[in-house]
């Protein structure tokens, strides 16, 4: 799991995926679970699901639309 690459992904999940990523800042937590499946997906489930949660919830609460 390299880090680097698995940001890349996961900014890239989240940009192809706007709708989820406001349900999951709406507060529907089920809609990360969804997100983690599409990282897991393109990186054939290599990377490790824990490490994706936590870059998935960091750069979706960095990222808040204003």
């Amino acid at each position: 799991s390299d880090l680097g690459t698995l940001e890349r992904i996961t900014e890239e999940v989240i940009a192809n995926n706007p709708k989820v990523a406001d349900d999951y800042r709406g507060g529907k937590t089920n809609a990360l679970q969804f997100l983690v499946g599409q990282i897991m997906k393109r990186t054939r489930g290599q990377a490790k699901a824990d490490i994706v949660q936590t870059l998935l919830r960091k750069k979706l609460d960095e990222t808040q639309p204003s």
